[in-house]
């Protein structure tokens, strides 16, 4: 017999199998009314638990110098918060329980603002509630963050004791305001581009934004990338950062001295067009300072430097000479109802002169005369041949804000009149006036003069690189083969040289090596109130390259100030002399031997003192030297004593000093005198310059330390 039994088993299984089906019934239920009823609410669960598509920032790529130093990199900066509601109530405590010790801790680290305006700040932000309350206005670097990281609270995990940092990429220049328009700005706050590199090549230094998706797991946030951001490229640039330094102290020493309004200087290598150096500065304050590119972007009258293009194109057009005979009289001459003046016509003029002899004493009157003479009846054929040596050439640069020139074409309407000429036109544009352009266009053409004819664009970038590959170069880039004819350019090449050894531009020179180079002064209109409204300011240039005979670099400097004196060969030629002579000096190599003079016989006068240094000098310079010791001075220590010359020997005697004794130091120089005395504890005062010619502690007594003992020197 069976012991199922069932009529007591169905019941329970029924049982069951109802409670089951309203089981279901009631998840599909609540399902449907999650889904309908509830859809808002959980969806606005879920966005706070997930976020899709977070821009993941790349780095930016660097800017480097010619020679691969840094001129503007990205580094990490932070903005710093804190939740108040993060946490519990026992975090609430321990904040308000710190407060005083927090506070005291953020002045310490930010000692511009006082702990009780940090405490005010900080309760404000409490009472508030406020999830996202800055504790510092400012961004702060990485070592700035740490440190406020270790104070109480903020010390605490995220979640429990609010603490937050924001991170941004800051952009530092190593090297200062040097070329900082040319390499650009960035804006700070927006993370873009202002100005210069920064803003033409954004795009290869910005890189490409990755994306990540972001989930809650167990109070934790897990990243899932999706797409890696691409880092931005490196920019190599053709700025040497010492010859960059060399120019702007010249043009900033130069603005101060004649109170200067503003400098802008342009330093280029002959050869490649290469910008080694880039000036921009104007008067900010009490001082001066980069605010714009004025060197690719100030289009003004350039004045006298655009003689030199207007005799160039008179030379290769064949209509004058060198020889050809200019009469400028006592320095003033009517064109066409206008007064021209020569710079000396309160002297009297220049009287007879040829064109060469013009564009030394940079006469207004004589390159006018004969523009006008061979191009009134077709100015047309002036201003093309203007084009043609590349004076209006638009340059193309890679940097946002270049204006190219303006030099308009004559244009005449259907019944033949001129519509924008007038018969002055002609003979005022001939030296410098009614055009428009900006000093890199000038140097440029300068540049082509001493490349003998050939005109390279300006090159501001080198190449592209990324992880130390090169992934793009950008070669010299030639605009004319040839400018005018080589004999025309040989021909103004002798010219320029002769301006400096001979004419206005002789502050430019060199006694070390040749130089060429076009002065030029001009007033500077005021627009509609013209050229003599109140104080007259004046555009003072100077254009040139070297050394003349094998031309290495290019440059421009231009000034403007108010008022006179004003002097382009005085002022801007002098800025030019001194920035050439660094340059040339920067790249000279020094040796020993290169002291040598084998015509002469004379012996050096040698200084007492360190015998064994002069003894080092003299065996570099070939000059027999009686020594009575043995040793080097690379590395020995310094022998002391007397030195005595004849015609062809130096004798060297040595010299036993106690370190308790004043040594007799007369006869040594400052330095080695100085050392001398200073080792036996006595304070040394210097009078005059030279070898020491008496000593106030007389030689041979106990040295008292502390004593001062004063040195004439003469």
């Amino acid at each position: 017999m069976s012991k199922f039994e069932k009529n007591k088993v169905m019941p329970r299984y029924f049982a069951i199998a109802v409670v089951l089906t309203l089981l279901g019934f009631a998840v599909i239920g609540k399902a449907m009314y999650i889904m309908t009823a509830e859809k808002q609410y959980w969806t606005d669960v879920a966005a706070r638990l997930k976020a899709d598509s977070i821009d993941v920032m790349p780095n930016r790529g660097n800017i480097l110098s010619s020679d691969g130093q840094l001129m503007a990199s990205s580094i990490p900066e932070y903005k710093i918060y804190i939740d108040f509601k993060a946490g519990d109530e026992k975090k609430d405590s321990i904040l308000l329980a710190d407060m005083d010790s927090i506070c005291n801790g953020l002045h310490t680290i930010f000692p511009e603002k006082s702990a009780a305006d940090f405490k005010k700040h900080m309760m404000e932000g409490y009472k508030k509630q406020s999830r996202n309350w800055p504790i510092w206005k400012k961004r702060i670097d990485y070592g700035t963050c740490a440190e406020v990281k270790k104070l109480p609270v903020f010390n605490m995990p995220r979640y429990k004791g609010g603490f937050k940092a924001e991170a941004y990429n800051a952009r530092r220049r190593p090297f200062g305001s040097l070329a900082q328009r040319t390499v650009g700005e960035m804006y700070g706050a927006k993370d873009t581009a202002k100005c210069g590199i920064e803003l033409s090549c954004d795009s290869i230094l910005r890189g490409k934004i990755g994306k990540k998706h972001r989930r809650k797991v167990l109070n934790k946030y897990l990243d899932i990338p999706v797409l890696p951001p691409t880092d931005g490229a490196d920019i190599v640039t053709t700025i040497d950062v010492t010859m960059q330094d060399i120019a702007e102290r010249a043009v900033v020493d130069e603005l101060k001295k004649i109170n200067g309004d503003m400098g802008v200087a342009i330093l280029m290598e002959v050869e490649t067009g290469d910008v080694k150096a880039i000036v921009n500065m104007e008067r900010l304050g009490n001082g001066y300072a980069e605010r714009v590119n004025r060197a690719i972007s100030y289009r003004c009258e350039p004045g006298s430097v655009f003689k030199v293009a207007s005799f160039l194109v008179a030379l290769d057009d064949g209509v004058v000479d060198t020889s050809y005979v200019i009469h400028t009289g006592s320095g003033v001459m009517q064109m066409h109802g206008r007064w021209m003046k020569d710079h000396n016509w309160r002297r009297g003029g220049y009287q007879d002169i040829n064109v060469a002899r013009t564009l030394e004493v940079s006469s207004n009157i004589g390159v006018s005369h004969v523009i006008d003479k061979y191009y009134y009846n077709n100015p047309e054929k002036y201003v093309s041949g203007l084009y043609r040596v590349g004076i209006n050439e638009d340059l193309k640069l890679p940097i946002i804000g270049y204006l190219p020139p303006k030099i308009r074409m004559p244009e005449k309407n259907n019944r033949g009149q001129y519509t924008n000429w007038s018969k002055t036109a002609l003979a005022w544009m001939s030296i410098g006036y009614e055009t428009q352009i900006a000093p890199i266009n000038t140097v440029t053409l300068y540049n082509a003069i001493a490349n003998d004819g050939k005109m390279m664009r300006p090159r501001f970038i080198k190449k592209i690189v990324k992880n130390g590959e090169t992934i793009q170069e950008f070669p010299p880039e030639v605009i004319k083969e040839q400018i005018a004819k080589p004999t025309t350019i040989k021909t103004m090449q002798t010219i320029l040289e002769h301006v400096v050894s001979q004419g206005l531009g002789k502050k430019a020179g060199s006694a070390l090596f040749k130089v060429a180079g076009k002065t030029g002064t001009a007033q500077v209109s005021q627009g509609a109130k013209g050229y003599k409204s109140g104080v007259v300011q004046y555009w003072l240039s100077f254009a040139g390259y070297f050394p003349a005979d094998d031309p290495k670099y290019s440059c421009i400097v231009c000034l403007k100030k108010s008022g006179l004196p004003a002097s382009g060969g005085g002022m801007s030629g002098l800025v030019f002399h001194n920035i050439s002579e660094a340059i040339m000096a920067k790249n000279l190599k020094i040796d020993v031997a290169d002291a040598k003079d084998s015509t002469s016989i004379m012996t050096p006068d040698v200084k007492n003192g360190n015998m064994m240094a002069a003894e080092y000098v003299l065996r570099n310079l070939d000059i027999d030297s009686d020594t009575e010791w043995e040793g080097s001075f690379a590395y020995g220590n310094p022998i002391w004593g007397k030195a005595s010359s004849n015609e062809t020997t130096v004798n060297l005697s040595k010299e036993n000093t106690s370190e308790h004794i004043v040594p007799n130091v007369q006869g040594m120089g400052a330095r080695d005198a100085v050392y001398l005395l200073e080792n036996r504890g006595l304070k040394v005062k210097l009078v005059g310059r030279g070898k020491v010619k008496s000593q106030s502690c007389a030689a041979g007594k106990t040295a008292v330390k502390g004593t001062e003992c004063v040195l004439i020197l003469g």
